[in-house]
C-alpha cells in the first residue's frame, strides 16, 4: 500500500468518524425543567451528566477532524514532493 493510499484512507475514516461523534454529541435532548418545576439533585445531576457526554464527544469528534485534516496535509505534501 503506498503512502498516499493510506493517507488517504486516514483522512477519510477519520472524518466520518468526527461526523459520527459529533451528530452523537447533538442528538441527545436533555428534559427540560419548566420554571413551574423545583429543582431537585436529580435533575441537576441529569444536566451535568449530559453536558459531560456531549463534551466528552465533541472532544473526540474534534480530535478526528484534527487528525483528518492532519492526514489530509501531509497526502498533499507527498503529491509536492520530487519523485
Amino acid at each position: 500500500m503506498s503512502i498516499a493510499l493510506a493517507l488517504d484512507l486516514a483522512g477519510c475514516v477519520s472524518a466520518f468518524l468526527a461526523g459520527w461523534l459529533w451528530l452523537r454529541a447533538s442528538g441527545r435532548k436533555v428534559r427540560r425543567v419548566t420554571q413551574h418545576e423545583a429543582l431537585d439533585a436529580a435533575d441537576i445531576n441529569r444536566m451535568v451528566t449530559a453536558m459531560n457526554r456531549a463534551a466528552l464527544l465533541n472532544r473526540r469528534a474534534a480530535l478526528a477532524a484534527t487528525a483528518s485534516a492532519v492526514s489530509v496535509a501531509l497526502r498533499i505534501l507527498v503529491d509536492l514532493l520530487p519523485a
